[in-house]
């Protein structure tokens, strides 16, 4: 499984990177509009911090536009994933986008329909929101099972990133079912290191030690 970090905060993505885990990033302009940073720095700003996929989203709607965005946005980095949204105009941006050799990362995935729709135009990526169908009282990690059975049935190359995690269980689900990517918060991956049992044990060790210690020193 790859991780990838679902900010645009760049400190939080040079601690990630310098831990050696994070494969990638995703922003969207929510994200990046908490930062005050200038957009297109920024993106170029975390392409370097982390030296592969930074998925950048278009803000158009319409197929002109999105095409258009996603050029510029290509042209700022060879690490830029481009995000399109799942709408129709969005899927005929990929395909144009998916044969100009852009990559892509179609994003608002809520249903195995939409992701068939993605992976059928060529995307990179589709992104299932998978905590926001927590939210609304249906089960987010069934439609990434049902992702991946269709698109193991026909082989087709588009990676699934598992996308609005909410805790470190989403991680554990994605894992088991065997998606391609999660994409979390940073505090998500912070509670990936934590286990009290962990706590307990290193306590334990460096109390031992120090006694072990001691004890050689009035041997002396």
């Amino acid at each position: 499984m790859e991780i990838f970090l679902d900010t645009a905060n760049i400190e939080e993505i040079r601690k990630g990177v310098d831990w050696g885990i994070v494969d990638g990033v995703t922003t969207n302009p929510t994200l990046v509009s908490k930062e005050n940073a200038i957009f297109e720095e920024r993106i170029k700003e975390i392409c370097e911090v982390v030296q592969g996929p930074v998925s950048a989203e278009v803000v158009s709607t319409k197929y002109e536009g999105m095409v258009k965005e996603a050029e510029a946005l290509a042209k700022l980095s060879e690490f830029v994933v481009v995000k399109i949204p799942l709408i129709p105009d969005g899927i005929k941006a990929i395909k144009t986008l998916s044969k100009k050799g852009i990559q892509t990362n179609a994003t608002l995935v809520f249903s195995p329909l939409q992701a068939l729709l993605a992976a059928k135009a060529g995307a990179t990526y589709v992104s299932p929101f998978i905590g926001r169908m927590d939210d609304i009282g249906n089960t987010g990690m069934t439609i990434v099972g049902e992702i991946m059975e269709i698109f193991d049935n026909y082989g087709y190359n588009t990676k699934v990133i598992v996308a609005s995690v909410r805790h470190p269980q989403h991680v554990l689900e994605a894992g088991l079912i065997g998606a391609h990517v999660v994409t979390m918060p940073f505090d998500v991956l912070e509670k990936m290191f934590k286990h009290p049992m962990t706590d307990i044990g290193l306590e334990r060790f460096l109390q031992d030690w120090k006694k072990y210690q001691d004890y050689m020193a009035n041997k002396k």
